[in-house]
């Protein structure tokens, strides 16, 4: 992963300024891509993916989408720290949470550094959340890692017109493989260009290193996966 540093800035919503972080390409612009994070904030998992992304060529924005609850930072060595992360997600409200991940595609769009069209790349409750700003914001392209929330987001399918790319592990211990599949027989229907990867052996959030069901080799794949599918659909020039 690389290092890449970021800047802060400050993001207009219907409640007031929502902190976010921004990072630059080498070239200083580039393609948009909203980040949106994983249940645990924008941890230190998620900046440095932000960092990779800018690595390749794309301004990257990373909402702080648990701004309205005045919470810390998730301490991820805490042993209860998927327990503390729930506590904090449930108390967003879902509505104002999409408008504020909207809000944040809206700057990105309007930043003078972005240039090529803009795309959302979402980590688990950040993939739920990016499929429903898709129907709503029509990004260019759509990245989701086992969204945890698409079970219940499928009446948006037809709104959904952005070229998507879908992660799941077949051993994730919240959206089991029936669910998966529930979740594929959906989304394949709808208007986009929709591909489906999924992962023999690979739990929930195993992309992420600094958290127990990291699974390096379903990790790198999806990666390699998702930058492909990116160059495709949100090229930099």
């Amino acid at each position: 992963m690389s290092t890449r540093e970021r800047e802060r800035v400050q993001v207009r919503t219907g409640g007031g300024e929502m902190p976010a972080s921004l990072w630059l390409p080498q070239a200083g612009s580039g393609p948009g891509i909203l980040l949106l994070q994983e249940i645990f904030g924008v941890s230190a998992y998620i900046t440095r993916r932000a960092a990779d992304l800018a690595e390749v060529g794309y301004v990257v924005l990373a909402p702080e989408l648990y701004w309205r609850l005045d919470a810390g930072p998730i301490d991820m060595a805490d042993p209860d720290v998927t327990g503390q992360a729930m506590a904090l997600v449930q108390k967003l409200d879902w509505e104002t949470t999409v408008a504020d991940a909207v809000a944040a595609l809206g700057h990105l769009r309007g930043r003078p550094e972005v240039r090529g069209g803009t795309g959302v790349v979402g980590f688990c409750f950040g993939g739920g959340l990016g499929f429903n700003v898709a129907a709503v914001a029509d990004p260019d392209v759509l990245v989701s890692y086992y969204g945890s929330s698409l079970p219940h987001l499928l009446d948006l399918v037809p709104q959904v017109s952005a070229p998507s790319l879908h992660h799941f592990g077949l051993a994730d211990d919240f959206l089991i493989p029936e669910v998966v599949e529930r979740i594929r027989g959906a989304i394949t229907r709808g208007p986009a260009d929709v591909h489906v990867e999924t992962y023999e052996g690979a739990n929930h959030a195993f992309d992420n290193p600094d958290y127990g069901m990291h699974d390096p080799e379903a990790s790198a794949l999806a990666w390699q996966r998702t930058l492909d599918f990116l160059h495709t659909h949100l090229p930099v020039s």
